[in-house]
């Protein structure tokens, strides 16, 4: 879209040279780069809240997808009212580590 050739550079270089004159030219270039670099940060900016709203645009999706998925299972094995409930498994007895020796020699 923006394709710039070298020799179209060299062009307005050669351009801001003339017009700017070479004292002023640093002060320009540094102006310029500078607004180029705000311009990029507030293209950064909007383009991070648009991926930031895509994001959760596709979370609700998949959220309202995973519901209508339970919903149908639901439907289709529902729970009886007289099946025994699952209990939670007990948890495992983690044996204590023994005290440490105290090296002999140092006290």
């Amino acid at each position: 879209m923006f394709d710039v050739a070298p020799t179209e550079l060299l062009l307005c270089a050669v351009v801001a040279l003339v017009v700017i004159g070479p004292k002023d030219l640093p002060k320009a270039m540094r102006v310029l780069g500078y607004w180029v670099g705000r311009a990029r940060g507030v293209a950064r900016h909007f383009r991070s809240g648009i991926d930031a709203m895509i994001r959760e645009s596709e979370l609700a999706e998949m959220e309202k997808k995973w519901a209508e998925e339970n919903e149908r299972i639901m439907r289709e094995h529902p729970v009886a009212e007289d099946a025994p409930q699952m209990l939670p498994l007990p948890e495992p007895e983690v044996p204590s580590p023994p005290p440490a020796a105290e090296p002999e020699g140092e006290r």
